[in-house]
This record gives C-alpha cells, sequence and structure tokens, in this order.
C-alpha cells in the first residue's frame, strides 16, 4: 500500500474531494510522477498517450538511468520522455510501434496500462 497523501485539497479546478481518484491525483502530484496539463486543470478525463504512461511508471520507480541505443526516430533523446522510453524499452517494459518507431503521440488503452505495469513491475 502507498502511504495516504498528506496535502488537503489541490490546485486544480477538475479534481474534487468526492472523485474516487482525489488521493490518487494528491499522492501522484506528491510524489512527483505527474502534475496537471495547466496550473489549474488536472485533466482527469484527458486520455494519456504512451510516452506520458512510460514516464509515470518511470519516475514512480525513482528514474532509473538507461543506456539502451535510441532507435526511434520520434523520440528525441534530450525531451521529457527520452529517458522512460528508452529505460522501458531496455527494460521490457515495452517496445515500439515498429523497429523505428515508439509512437510517443499513440493514445495508450488500459489493456497497454496494464500490461506496462506488469511488466514493470515483473
Amino acid at each position: 500500500g502507498q502511504p495516504e497523501p498528506e496535502a488537503q485539497g489541490t490546485p486544480f479546478t477538475d479534481v474534487k474531494e468526492t472523485d474516487f481518484y482525489y488521493k490518487s491525483v494528491l499522492w501522484a502530484v506528491e510524489n512527483g510522477i505527474t502534475n496537471g496539463i495547466s496550473a489549474t486543470e488536472f485533466g482527469p478525463t484527458a486520455a494519456c498517450n504512451r510516452a506520458q504512461v512510460v514516464t509515470f511508471l518511470w519516475r514512480y520507480l525513482d528514474s532509473p538511468d538507461a543506456v539502451a541505443e535510441n532507435p526511434f526516430t520520434d523520440v528525441d533523446d534530450a525531451a521529457w520522455y527520452g529517458m522512460p522510453i528508452l529505460w522501458a524499452v531496455e527494460n521490457g517494459v515495452t517496445n515500439g510501434i515498429s523497429a523505428t518507431e515508439f509512437g510517443v503521440n499513440t493514445n495508450c488503452n488500459r489493456a497497454h496500462m496494464v500490461t506496462f505495469l506488469y511488466r514493470a513491475m515483473n
């Protein structure tokens, strides 16, 4: 189990204490796993792409380094998602949507998310 979030309230106008995801959002923000889509919006119904989901996992696991070569034409090593994607591929969490494309902006469905989680947690 994860520790309960300590902060009361969020800066997000679209996250209310009565929402089932309220504590999860607090926890994720407090632990640096994610932030909002703006200073005042979390975007609880927004879709996540592959780069975001892999980055959430990578941050949860304390942002480990990766040494893998980058085979993807759509992944900039210096971008916020560069190291997380290389880590995910290096550790068998996921691979690209092709040999040369990761699919950075491809939406990540629930099946992909649980598969990434399962693989990341061994």
